[in-house]
């Protein structure tokens, strides 16, 4: 297994729509499992295979847990890579949402590729996705919560959407500034 690079906006690449995928194999589940290392070390919850560079319908999730609850919330990346998860985590090949609820639900949202920034994204509380699982398994399955947005944000990537175009122009941009203000600092 290996770390990935991360590809981060505005990077061009991270606006290819992203084929299907036809047959899993071997090396999608040598992705996969690079995927699933990339996002634990970032640290992440979701990653899309586009993020990698890898223009396929693919993406992990892992809502991972603290395995103390009582664990004070990490306040850096560096703190949150110390704390001991339990994981849980999901693989999404050629996902589809083929239901939505008109229930919607508002969530502060962060992306590896748009690092240290968030914005409140409003999307469908529930949904019904079908995929196929690392083995090629199909599955169907209503999804709520955290999960849900999770799974909406990845899918996003595949068609060329980052979190950030879902907010207004005027946030976007001061969003776009303040990444800038960021690189540059840590460029200096």
């Amino acid at each position: 297994m290996a770390i990935l690079d991360i590809i981060e906006t505005p990077d061009p690449r991270l606006r290819v729509i992203s084929k299907p995928v036809e047959t899993v194999t071997d090396t999608h589940r040598a992705l996969i499992a690079d995927m699933f290392e990339t996002m634990y070390d970032a640290p992440g919850i979701g990653l899309a295979a586009v993020q990698v560079g890898v223009a396929e319908r693919i993406l992990v999730i892992d809502l991972q847990r603290p395995k103390d609850p009582d664990a004070p919330e990490p306040t850096s990346d560096a703190e949150a890579k110390k704390i001991e998860y339990v994981r849980d985590p999901k693989v999404f090949i050629n996902p589809v949402i083929v239901w939505e609820s008109d229930e919607m639900t508002i969530y502060n949202e962060g992306c590896l590729s748009v690092p240290e920034l968030y914005g409140d994204v409003d999307r469908p509380a529930r949904v019904r996705a079908t995929w196929l699982d690392e083995t090629g398994q199909a599955h169907e399955q209503e999804i709520d919560g955290l999960l849900a947005t999770c799974l909406q944000h990845e899918m996003d990537h595949l068609d060329g959407i980052l979190f950030i175009d879902h907010l207004s122009k005027l946030k976007r941009d001061m969003l776009l500034k303040k990444l800038e203000k960021l690189r540059r600092a840590k460029a200096a």
